[in-house]
């Protein structure tokens, strides 16, 4: 399996972006890729990726949901790589509206799993496909702003990125 790999920079910094025929694989912050690089290469044996000038679709993508069309990710298809159980959590998250937020204990009650809620954390700290499948929506139950593999700046920004386009 052939990966297309785009250095895509953006207002939180450079994202790595993984495709393949414009469907995204990962996209990780530089100092996560060795991680989920490793992830896909046990996940496709054989893997090989090639650096990419462009990935159109994914790159308008990214630049609208940037500019404020908070909507503009929706579009993208995905093929996170993981368990049934990481893929369910990571399903949920992407039904959490922009500039919304919710629970690790909210995410596990409504996965069926009640009392997951640190399986539901590590699922979220190892999401593959940072901002499309919206991690960063997820906090803790104070409503606390808590880990995020891209570090709590960029966390903060995205939250209020996305408050300020929905008019919160």
């Amino acid at each position: 399996m052939n990966f297309d790999v785009l250095e895509y920079s953006s207002a939180i910094g450079v994202l790595i972006v993984v495709a393949r025929a414009n469907v995204v694989h990962a996209i990780a912050f530089p100092e996560r890729w060795p991680d989920h690089k490793r992830r896909l290469e046990r996940h496709f044996p054989g893997a090989t990726f090639a650096p990419v000038a462009a990935l159109p679709r994914i790159t308008r993508a990214l630049d609208a949901y940037f500019a404020g069309d908070l909507g503009a990710l929706e579009r993208l298809e995905v093929e996170p790589s993981g368990t049934d159980f990481q893929r369910k959590v990571w399903r949920r998250l992407r039904s959490i509206p922009p500039g919304g937020t919710t629970s690790y204990g909210s995410i596990a009650r409504e996965i069926g799993a009640p009392s997951a809620s640190r399986a539901v954390g590590a699922a979220n700290g190892a999401n593959p496909i940072s901002i499309v499948l919206p991690c960063h929506r997820v906090v803790g139950s104070s409503g606390d702003i808590t880990g995020y593999a891209g570090g709590l700046d960029r966390k903060r920004w995205l939250l209020e990125h996305e408050r300020r386009g929905t008019g919160g």
